[in-house]
């Protein structure tokens, strides 16, 4: 079956098999590897992407499904302008980041939460990466990452507005 779908921004009309994984054709086919294989069963959120502007697990996602659509992966989550996401910069410097396997799907996951609420409390942040296992950090800098990150959004939307 041939699929349209956009990926970071790019037109993509490729051929999947009725039981190709997102995961799949995203790592393999589009050479996109940002986005983990964690567990295979849903459970991890290492392979978090945004399908249109919200967090889905690709290895639960059948690449058919997304035709038509539009999926974010940490490779394009800057967007256009290059560089990095407030988010990116912020898991940097609160030290969010330790062995990084699970840092791309908890930035789409932040990043979907951002996207709709730049001031979420605590509680919000929990709630929205509550589908994203890290093993290493404790959450202690994930949480200061994001508030971090939500104050620089903030911050950078107030100053367009001058």
């Amino acid at each position: 079956m041939t699929i349209t779908l956009t990926v970071n921004g790019r037109r993509h009309e490729l051929e999947v098999q009725p039981n190709e994984l997102l995961l799949n054709l995203l790592r393999d086919r589009l050479q996109l590897t940002g986005t983990k294989y964690g567990c295979g069963l849903g459970e991890c959120g290492a392979c978090t992407v945004l399908l249109d502007g919200r967090p889905i697990l690709s290895c639960q996602t059948l690449a058919v499904s997304v035709a038509g659509r539009s999926i974010t992966t940490i490779e394009g989550v800057a967007g256009e302008a290059g560089g990095q996401h407030p988010l990116q910069e912020a898991f940097l410097e609160e030290g969010a980041v330790q062995c990084g396997y699970c840092t791309p799907g908890m930035i789409l996951s932040a990043k979907a939460l951002l996207d709709r609420n730049q001031d979420p409390s605590t509680d919000d942040i929990r709630h929205a990466l509550r589908g994203n296992f890290c093993r290493c950090t404790g959450y202690v800098g994930i949480l200061a990452a994001v508030k971090a990150a939500a104050r620089k959004m903030r911050s950078a939307q107030s100053a367009e507005r001058r």
